[in-house]
């Protein structure tokens, strides 16, 4: 029998062991994370008991805010993340392209959501019944990128960017307008029709943040700005008179009654892409749902539907 030194666990995590942890750690606390994924509070606390155990330290602390990482944690929510999806990835990537099966998580802005998302879904479940698709927030901070990168999204609509981690397939472009009230008229936007007030979206959101930064680049100081969280809201506002806004096109299709939507006095766009981690872009169920995305953009959709993008007057178009 020694004396004097620690005792130390051996052995590798399970799977269970890390998905425990990662519930908790996005839960921000055991009974939330219970009842997110209905295992018991005790069976999520000895998981992540025997994974401290096996760590030789603490990896989560409760406190007033909830429970949080510790720094071990937070460096081991990392490798967590990456091999309970490699763990899935390993049985997605031998399924047959025709019996695909399991569920593809997209992030989305509202906008693509409505307008470019529907007709690509509602082709892939008929080609793929076995596949459930599920839709999140994509204009959050960090963005739909921001959840691919954590591995909380399989494939994000986002702004195209200068991202070397990930894999982006070009979508459209899609114009910003000028909207104001239909009194207004049709005559060109001028930069000082920008000066406001201005009815934006949210900081954090990206269209604020693309708006905002045309109009420093343009040298325009809003004289007032207010950040609105809900569309339908702002172009309500803007109909009574309330301020002017900038948002993309798709965003104002169809336009309500009583607005105008102009083009700006230098053009804004913002060019669309489906992001997805580039060592997982080429799984069946991730390149099948790619491919249903894009024949769906370049297929003209039937009565009742949204107008193609391509058919957008003046603004949005197919990249190629």
């Amino acid at each position: 029998m020694t004396h004097g030194r620690p005792t130390t666990t051996t052995g590798l995590p399970s799977l269970a062991q890390l998905r425990a942890l990662l519930a908790v750690a996005d839960a921000g606390g055991f009974s939330e994370a219970a009842a997110e994924t209905g295992v018991s509070q005790s069976t999520l606390s000895e998981a992540v008991g025997k994974l401290e155990a096996l760590a030789g330290r603490p990896l989560l602390r409760r406190g007033r805010g909830g429970t949080q990482p510790t720094p071990a944690g937070e460096r081991m929510l990392v490798h967590a993340r990456a091999a309970v999806q490699a763990a899935g990835d390993a049985l997605l990537a031998a399924q047959e392209d025709t019996q695909l099966r399991g569920t593809v998580r997209v992030a989305s802005f509202r906008s693509t959501a409505t307008h470019l998302l529907p007709p690509a879904l509602a082709a892939f479940r008929a080609r793929h019944p076995g596949v459930t698709v599920q839709l999140l927030d994509g204009e959050g901070e960090g963005g739909g990128e921001g959840l691919v990168r954590r591995g909380q999204a399989d494939a994000a609509i986002v702004i195209e960017e200068n991202w070397t981690d990930l894999r982006l397939t070009p979508l459209l472009l899609d114009e910003y307008l000028f909207v104001a009230p239909a009194r207004r008229g049709v005559h060109p936007v001028t930069p000082e029709d920008l000066t406001g007030p201005l009815l934006l979206a949210p900081g954090p959101n990206t269209c604020n943040l693309r708006v905002m930064g045309y109009l420093r680049r343009c040298g325009v100081q809003p004289e007032q700005v207010t950040e609105i969280t809900e569309d339908s809201v702002i172009l309500g506002m803007v109909a009574h008179g309330l301020g002017v806004s900038v948002m993309p096109r798709l965003a104002l299709t169809p336009l309500p009654a009583g607005l105008v939507a102009l083009p700006l006095p230098e053009r804004l766009m913002r060019p669309l892409a489906l992001a997805t981690l580039p060592h997982r872009a080429n799984l069946p169920v991730l390149r099948a749902f790619t491919d249903a995305l894009l024949d769906a953009l370049r297929r003209p959709q039937g009565p009742g539907a949204p107008e193609p993008v391509s058919a957008l007057s003046g603004g949005s178009s197919l990249l190629h």
